[in-house]
């Protein structure tokens, strides 16, 4: 398992490759509409004008800083296609401008015959778009393959160089909170070196969102799956794996009434997902402590003040609540470790 600064975050450079290397499309996918972008594969020029334009944003030239090709299946695109982009973002890296190349790809793409080919690249991470264990829920989703597939993959990516990732998603057609459980702790289980999960949201031009007009489909409400994220998260952090991304990242066209039709989407979900976690750790510990009916002080890092007192201050008057408590008071400590909150002076949990 890879342990330099490969697995601290990076700083990514996305370039998006919407569908290419796809071998049809799932059920849940419109890339084009995720992403804005119209092109399924960039030239090499518009990809070295995009790694220049996002390493220019880069405000520490210090931190591990990764080429990012996501959007499609980069293993499934034509031997000649995925050395041409590798070279490209390759330059970058030959010319100490970035640290390695990263890339999403199915898991059926994952053999022998496509590592040798990718082999001389400075390929760092390899994330496979897993997206559920359960076989029922793949072939409902159309994906194409089955969780031995994944399996298989994770086998054979175990004895290269490589960060592995997984990508999970909840509540695709079929899903059910013990399914997407049983999914997480199967691939804790398989030891990735990160994880990514995502809410199933229904994008336009995709067919889910015809199965959604015509009542087949129901997407879950953001409670439900932040409550569920939060679940699958703990899952991965028992076993040391990082959770490096929940939610997708908010666009222009990821909003509602563009193309996003339905579906948990939130600007913030991954903080909604911690805030949900440090409720519960913060419930747990004033129960050991039988706090109720006291006045309370939480001194917790300044950077995750917002997360603990929670949207609108939602954790705060749950708590008030909950406990019959007369006062909180929420202090910002720079010197307690980032993760670490104390609750009258007592440590509470480490998330």
């Amino acid at each position: 398992m890879p342990s330099d600064a490969r697995l601290k975050k990076p700083y990514i450079v996305p370039v998006f490759i919407p569908h290419a290397g796809c071998p049809h499309r799932c059920v849940f996918c419109n890339q084009h509409g995720a992403t804005g972008q119209k092109e399924s594969l960039p030239t090499a020029d518009m990809i070295r004008q995009t790694i220049r334009r996002f390493l220019s944003l880069r405000r520490d030239n210090r931190r591990w800083t990764e080429i990012a090709f996501y959007g499609g299946s980069f293993l499934g695109l034509p031997r000649e296609q995925i050395q041409l982009l590798l070279a490209t973002a390759g330059g970058f890296v030959r010319r100490g401008l970035a640290d390695g190349i990263r890339f999403s790809t199915r898991p059926d793409t994952i053999d022998a015959e496509r590592l040798a080919w990718i082999a001389t690249f400075p390929v760092t991470a390899i994330e496979l778009g897993v997206q559920s264990m359960s076989d029922t829920v793949l072939a409902l989703a159309e994906r194409g393959h089955t969780a031995e597939s994944v399996r298989r993959a994770v086998a054979l990516l175990k004895t290269q160089p490589y960060a592995l990732g997984v990508q999970m998603m909840v509540g695709l057609p079929g899903d059910t909170p013990a399914a997407a459980l049983a999914t997480a702790r199967q691939l804790a289980t398989l030891g990735p070196d990160f994880a990514r999960i995502y809410p199933t949201l229904v994008l336009k031009g995709s067919r889910l969102a015809r199965w959604h007009a015509r009542g087949r489909y129901t997407p879950m409400p953001l409670e439900a799956a932040v409550a569920l994220v939060a679940e699958l998260y703990t899952i991965f952090a028992r076993h040391d794996i990082p959770v490096i991304r929940m939610g997708l990242q908010a666009t222009t066209e990821l909003t509602p009434g563009v193309e996003l039709v339905a579906g948990p989407f939130h600007p913030a979900f991954g903080a909604l997902v911690r805030s949900a976690l440090w409720l519960d750790a913060l419930s747990r510990h004033m129960e050991r402590e039988a706090l109720h009916g006291s006045e309370i002080r939480i001194d917790a890092h300044p950077r995750f003040l917002s997360q603990i007192k929670g949207e609108r201050d939602a954790n705060i008057m749950a708590l008030l609540e909950r406990f019959n408590l007369k006062r909180i008071e929420v202090r910002a400590d720079g010197g307690l470790a980032e993760r670490t909150v104390m609750v009258n002076g007592r440590t509470c949990s480490t998330l």
